[in-house]
């Protein structure tokens, strides 16, 4: 029986980035157990914890020695050249071909070499595969210190490295410096930063615990959790979610304490937004509530325990935020003595784009956009005219200068100031949503206009001089944006996506005439932005549930359909597919059998039937009866999918399954009248065209 035995692994930072810590946490141990493998160390279970301070994995059940092997080498042909046969010999570290073996294969006779590999000591492995998966381990942003040529998120101070609960000799080579595996580890930087000497993993865990490191991060996370909302509630108050900030704090310390701190009574005037996000982007507060309503009071999370209880901690994070909320009130005051029109004016100094002008060129085309719009969807055209225009004139202002997640919500502020109607001040700062799947949509008709005008612009603009996501890499957001077009379009009604680019690529015209890129023509950026919006749909209804093969078989033949259209379909598709009393099921077996059989004797005869029956060489009933209810489920198909009628186009669907079953129960297709043949040939062909009106059939699974 192989013996086996656990490793573990810690690697001792300065701070990780707390954003960066769970994504590097899973890769980590990812790129260790693929390494484990290449070199034939089968283990049973690996899992890696992160704190802002240490990478730790522990894997358990490494054999303790490598398995003995054989590698199999082919070399150069037989009678290949001298230099090419003395290569081969010596990359396979052999003398002569007398140790090598002949062997014919597809491609002719060939030179193999088997060599002998005596398994390793697992303890003389791992520093070699320690050694491979730290250097070549990639951070979305890494450093080097010192001389060393290694780069690594930031700083490694100590690895501690035990295997079979002993210390494994080695080091990792920074590039100039050496850091040597240990069999210790410390504790908290600031609680208890004394040496530990673990025996195993779970003294290794319990001595940190003891030490005032929680390793765990979901634990952390948890305690976090559980202590702002117990401390909230012995004030009296809630704690206002947000999962954003209890990641990122959880992220930011090894001992979490939590304590409450007030907010100065001469702030509390100021915008909810301005004191949410003064608190938790700065200062990474937690917001309070107190019946539904902003609390004066905060809760930090510290990564010490404080001796007198939290007192001189608090008062000092009080003092940061009262200057911060200081700055904010100025801003504020400042910013509402300029009217947005006058901050409008600097977006002409504000790049959108180097290749496609300004923000100030961005909102002309956001107008002209707006209004074709409202005008096609019948809306009031001069309140969504209006809200464009001011859309992004807060961007100029103070307040969204100091804090840009603010941006939207101040125009907003502003433009009630101004006295603007409340419908143009809830459009300018919903505009920028969705933001995603999940994300709430605008609250009016308005806001969604100005909303989908801004992305469309953007989207069309970055596509046609070539600018599209590529692979993982999508640094301007762009899938983003058309996943909240598609959102948008869905509530409305039937608008031509072909049209609408059509209508914003007319706006780029005098952009596209002075830049240097060459710019996609209107019909290819057509294709490629409605085979974009149709990948990022099929993701979003997949979120939703829905089946990809069902989402591909509308898709296919979905032509010109809005996405409300689209959406109409393939939801109708799926709930005849589902039907309890399987008739969608039998329908697509019918479909399947027909389309089958079409395909081979196509193949066979080298030609295509198309869908064209004489009914003069229709000689059963049952294929008489066949041909006349497709010839009408066609014409009544066609006229239901006009209407987006796609309860009734299913319906008529059902009602031809019994026909499709009687006709193949009592006609043989493949007749020895060649003529007869071919005509039940094409009726065959009908039943898939009749079909595929409504939705690609061939591209459903199962």
């Amino acid at each position: 029986m192989t013996q086996t035995a656990d490793l573990i692994l810690e690697i001792l930072n300065e701070e990780i980035p707390s954003r960066m810590q769970l994504n590097a946490a899973e890769s980590f141990k990812n790129s260790f157990a693929k390494k484990l493998t290449d070199y034939v160390l089968v283990f049973e279970d690996a899992h890696c914890l992160i704190s802002p301070r240490r990478i730790s994995l522990h894997i358990k059940g490494i054999p303790i020695l490598q398995e003995d092997r054989e590698e199999e080498k082919r070399g150069p042909r037989v009678g290949a050249p001298e230099q090419a046969i003395q290569g081969f010999l010596t990359s396979a570290g052999l003398a002569s071909l007398d140790q090598c073996e002949q062997r014919a294969t597809e491609k002719g006779d060939f030179w193999f070499a088997t060599k002998f590999i005596k398994g390793l000591n697992t303890k003389e492995v791992l520093p070699t595969i320690i050694q491979d998966v730290i250097a070549g381990f990639t951070w979305p942003k890494s450093m080097h210190w010192a001389k060393n040529t290694l780069a690594w998120v930031r700083p490694i101070r100590s690895i501690l490295c035990m295997f079979n609960n002993e210390a494994v000799p080695g080091h990792l080579d920074l590039g100039s410096d050496l850091i040597p595996f240990c069999d210790t580890t410390v504790g908290h930087r600031f609680l208890s930063p004394t040496v530990l000497s673990p025996d195993n993993y779970l003294h290794y865990r319990e001595l940190l615990l003891e030490n005032y490191v929680l390793l765990d991060q979901q634990e952390r996370k948890a305690k976090i959790a559980k202590d702002i909302e117990s401390l909230a509630q012995k004030h009296g108050l809630s704690v206002r979610q947000d999962e954003d900030l209890l990641n990122e704090v959880t992220g930011l310390v090894e001992w979490p304490v939590a304590m409450i701190g007030k907010i100065d009574p001469a702030f509390m005037d100021l915008p909810e937004e301005v004191l949410i996000t003064s608190m938790r982007v700065h200062q990474r507060y937690f917001a309070l509530e107190e019946n539904g309503k902003l609390a004066p009071y905060f809760i930090l999370i510290s990564n010490i325990e404080p001796t007198d209880g939290g007192k001189a901690l608090i008062i000092g994070n009080e003092r940061v935020l009262r200057a911060r909320l200081s700055d904010a009130k100025f801003f504020f005051e400042q910013d509402k003595l300029k009217s947005l029109e006058e901050y409008g004016k600097g977006l002409t100094q504000a790049i959108f784009q180097e290749d496609l002008g300004t923000m100030a060129d961005k909102v002309t085309r956001m107008v002209h956009i707006s209004e074709y719009l409202a005008d096609t969807l019948k809306l009031d055209s001069t309140q969504a005219k209006r809200a464009a225009t001011l859309s992004k004139c807060d961007l100029m202002s103070q307040m969204v200068g100091e804090f840009p997640e603010l941006q939207g919500i101040m125009g907003d502020y502003y433009s009630r100031h101004q006295q603007e109607d409340s419908i143009i001040a809830e459009a300018i700062a919903d505009h920028y949503k969705p933001k995603g799947f999940a994300d709430d949509m605008p609250r009016s008709a308005i806001g969604r206009i100005i909303s989908l005008a801004d992305k469309i612009d953007t989207l069309v603009g970055y596509f046609a001089i070539g600018i599209k996501p590529t692979g993982s890499k999508d640094p301007y957001a762009l899938r983003r944006s058309s996943i909240g077009c598609i959102r948008l379009l869905e509530t409305m009604g039937n608008l031509q996506i072909d049209d609408l680019i059509a209508e914003v690529y007319k706006t780029y015209a005098s952009v596209f005439s002075k830049t240097d890129k060459p710019v996609t023509p209107l019909s290819d950026l057509i294709i490629e932005l409605r085979e974009f919006f149709f990948d990022r749909l099929k993701a979003y209804w997949k979120e939703k549930g829905l089946r990809h093969d069902y989402l591909d078989a509308v898709f296919s033949i979905a032509g010109k359909d809005s996405f409300d259209v689209i959406a109409l379909r393939v939801e109708a598709l799926n709930a005849f597919l589902e039907r309890s009393d399987g008739n969608g099921e039998k329908l697509l077996a019918a479909y399947r059998r027909a389309s089958n059989i079409v395909r081979i004797e196509e193949k066979k005869d080298n030609v295509i039937f198309e869908p064209q029956v004489k009914s003069d060489l229709l000689e059963d009933e049952s294929e008489k009866c066949l041909h006349q209810i497709l010839q009408e489920s066609t014409n009544s198909i066609k006229v239901d999918m006009g209407q987006h009628d796609f309860e009734k186009v299913m319906k008529v669907l059902a009602d031809l399954r019994p026909h499709i079953d009687d006709f193949f129960d009592k006609v043989t297709v493949n007749s020895e009248n060649k003529n007869l043949r071919e005509n039940r040939l094409r009726l065959l062909s009908l039943i898939r065209h009749t079909l595929h009106q409504v939705a690609d059939f061939s591209k459903i699974e199962g």
